[in-house]
């Protein structure tokens, strides 16, 4: 090894001119630290030499347009065929993380191809590239592919390798990851159990793969609504990361990212910044500043300012996110659409429809270009488009997008799947704005149903879907059915949201709107006063709901003195 030395300390001598000085102190040949290190490193370039190394490298600090010029010339240079079939493998892998699904698949192809021809049937080499396939899959929204391949692979693990040992763990967390997707979570559980099972058996307590299994069984949790079981995971992965990383190290702000979902699933809004605040500090100050994660970190942050109502914060970071985007990525990347969609959303809250559709559509347009055509994220795309119609009042479009949305949900997606439900509530809405109540009615019925088997009986999707329903029954004027329902929906609410979320607002609002068509004014007004005082305190004072709450609230008061 040549020289190495170890910072102990960097002094700004001359703020104008950015003037460092940094003191240095030469390092032994039993330094313990270093020692480590130079294990961990020659651990995880697993045996390369060479080119090879240099590649690994590339991939990894993200350099993928050098790191796709040297494996094509390694390619073309060698005629053994287990370097060629690693080599595509790379490349594989380079495509993929530069968004080029299709590319990224032939890679893939080829190099499994090769490996079928010169490695025996139950060598783990073919497990890795069906590792990568199945991954390559769950990125395109094939997710039974991908099982399929995930399984292929834990299949030849099983046969070739103790059953504790780790490849088998990341095999169990991949097919955890697809069948999350599919919305079978409880096997998405039973998988990343086992894959935990085995990380506690063979790794120290403390090991940064336990956190990673803790943060997929949070994940789960997260999506199913479970807030309190997905926090506690992620502060157990953050307690391990704490104690065995760098306080600056890149899955710490993986951490604190799901932490603030979390948050914001809750409605805790202040929290939810907070921690992706926290977690866009580290990567600030480990990342280049137009590295990827940047974007979704600003997306995440925008989402939460355009749920707090706060328009011009929440446009300002999904800009940014997409400034990033379009300097690093390919113009038609799956991740820009993501931008353009939830730039969309906000235009659609502001009232802005022809902006909100405009990017809604750029979104769908590259969507369209790279990915295959029953992804589920067109059907998000799609759904966006007919809540801009539905808004605008253009009834047929409306119908037209979510049936698209729904149509290529029933294809890619199990028939129990909680995002059919959205697709049969989205369409539900649409048909009582249109006041066919039946058939509206019909629709929510069937988006209850799927909940009911497929969620916990507390979850937020419940409550919605609850919350459409009573909505109808209140058009129906069969009020009696209709506070039922959102009598329903407000006992979920406050079982799993804190008490100042906007959405718990928003059933008060409702009952209040129902007591006051039943002219049962003094119950109306202490409804609205309910969902003016969350609103006040969990929104900006120039949010345009807090105008409508007050102003129903003086024709409640009018209407009350009219009575006496």
């Amino acid at each position: 090894m040549g020289t190495v030395f170890r910072v102990c300390a960097i002094k700004l001598m001359d703020n104008k001119n950015q003037v460092y000085q940094v003191e240095l102190q030469l390092t032994s040949d039993d330094d313990k630290q270093l020692r480590s290190l130079t294990d961990r490193i020659r651990e995880e370039a697993g045996g390369l030499i060479g080119w090879q190394r240099l590649g690994k490298l590339l991939i990894k600090t993200g350099q993928f347009n050098k790191a796709e010029e040297l494996y094509n010339i390694l390619l073309e240079q060698t005629s053994d065929q287990g370097e060629k079939a690693v080599f595509y493998n790379q490349l594989g892998l380079i495509h993929f993380n530069q968004g080029d699904n299709e590319k990224a698949m032939q890679s893939y192809e080829q190099g499994l191809k090769i490996h079928e021809q010169t490695l025996p049937s139950d060598h783990p080499n073919l497990a890795t590239l069906y590792n990568n396939i199945g991954l390559m899959y769950d990125n395109m929204g094939e997710y039974l592919k991908a099982l399929s391949s995930h399984e292929k692979a834990l299949e030849l693990y099983q046969t070739t390798l103790p059953l504790n040992h780790s490849d088998l763990a990341t095999s169990y967390n991949n097919i955890g990851l697809v069948y999350d997707n599919l919305g079978e979570y409880s096997e998405a559980l039973s998988s990343h159990e086992k894959a935990l099972e085995i990380h506690e058996k063979t790794l120290p307590s403390n090991h940064p793969s336990l956190a990673t299994s803790f943060n997929n069984i949070g994940l789960v949790y997260d999506h199913m609504g479970e807030y309190s079981e997905a926090l506690s995971y992620y502060e157990k992965a953050v307690e391990i990361q704490q104690k065995t990383l760098p306080l600056n190290h890149p899955s710490l702000a993986t951490s604190y990212s799901n932490i603030g979902s979390v948050y914001d699933n809750m409605g805790e809004y202040v929290k939810a910044l907070s921690y992706y605040e926290q977690a866009l500090d580290i990567q600030k100050k480990t990342l280049p500043s137009n590295h990827p994660d940047f974007a979704t970190l600003y997306n995440n942050i925008g989402s939460v300012y355009n749920k707090m109502g706060d328009y011009s914060k929440a446009l300002s970071s999904h800009e940014k996110a997409l400034e990033i985007q379009q300097k690093t990525l390919s113009l038609n990347h799956p991740s820009l659409a993501t931008s353009y969609n939830s730039i969309g959303l906000v235009y659609d809250h502001m009232g802005e429809y022809s902006k909100a559709l405009s990017f809604h559509e750029k979104a769908l347009e590259i969507q369209r270009e790279t990915l295959p055509s029953n992804h589920p994220d067109l059907a998000q795309s799609y759904n966006n488009i007919g809540m801009v119609y539905d808004n605008l009042g253009e009834y047929s479009e409306a119908l037209s997008s979510h049936e698209k949305a729904l149509e290529i949900r029933q294809k890619a997606l199990p028939s129990n799947h909680p995002s059919l439900a959205t697709s049969f509530n989205d369409i539900g809405l649409v048909y009582s704005k249109m006041g066919e109540y039946s058939k509206a009615l019909s629709l929510y019925e069937k988006a209850l149903e799927i909940q009911q088997k497929n969620l916990p009986s507390n979850h937020s999707h419940l409550a919605a879907s609850y919350n459409n329903i009573a909505s109808l029954y209140k058009n129906m004027e069969e009020y009696s059915k209709a506070l039922s329902f959102y009598e329903k929906a407000v006992e979920i609410q406050q079982k799993i949201l804190s008490s100042d979320h906007p959405d718990v607002a928003i059933s008060y609002n409702n009952i209040a709107s129902l007591y006051k068509n039943m002219k049962e004014y003094s119950k109306a007004l202490s409804y609205y006063e309910l969902a003016l005082d969350i609103k006040q305190r969990a929104l900006p004072t120039t949010h345009p709901s807090i105008k409508k709450v007050k102003e129903r609230i003086e024709i409640v008061k009018e209407e009350m003195k009219k009575k006496k």
